[in-house]
């Protein structure tokens, strides 16, 4: 896994300074603009290109702060591909009220249930950002053992927030 931060020469932080990831881009983009090496042989193109393309996914992860949450959790090797993580039972507990609350309209629509529903799901996903901020926020300057305990924290909260997302499609899906 490339990691983006020392590829633009900043510390691996969950709040980058934006302007300076910005200023990176633009600098690589200019370094390694294809257009610029044309008449280089087909190897050099070729690793041109791919320096391109880092440089375009690694302002993408970073410029974006749920892309960069879960970039730096699979950095830190916190979070695996295909990991069956568990989420606590009180949790899961909420959610089951909240998908029965969602099964029911299923059957009987009501549009005053589903706002309550809406506004119920949307402080839930504040109460988790609210965590996650709180967690990253001075996370540049913890110890290596507070860094570690943190991370796993946000991993849970990562993971929460991703059943959310699921929830708050079917609620979409129920506004319909």
């Amino acid at each position: 896994m490339t990691d983006y931060f020392e590829f633009y020469g900043l510390p691996v932080s969950f709040n980058p300074d934006q302007v300076l990831v910005k200023k990176k881009f633009y600098e690589f983009s200019k370094r390694y603009h294809p257009d610029f090496f044309i008449n280089e042989s087909d190897e050099k193109q070729a690793e041109v290109l791919e320096m391109s393309t880092v440089n375009n996914k690694a302002y993408q992860v970073l410029s974006d702060p749920q892309r960069r949450l879960h970039y730096i959790l699979e950095l830190k090797e916190v979070l695996t591909e295909g990991e069956n993580y568990v989420l606590p039972q009180s949790f899961l507990m909420e959610m089951m009220e909240v998908n029965e609350v969602l099964m029911d309209m299923q059957f009987d629509p009501d549009a005053e249930k589903l706002a309550a529903l809406k506004n119920e799901v949307a402080g839930i996903e504040k109460a988790i950002s609210d965590e996650i901020i709180a967690l990253t926020s001075d996370f540049d300057v913890k110890s290596e053992a507070e860094q570690i305990k943190s991370l796993a924290a946000v991993k849970d909260l990562y993971y929460r927030n991703k059943y959310l997302l699921r929830i708050k499609d079917s609620i979409k899906a129920a506004s319909k």
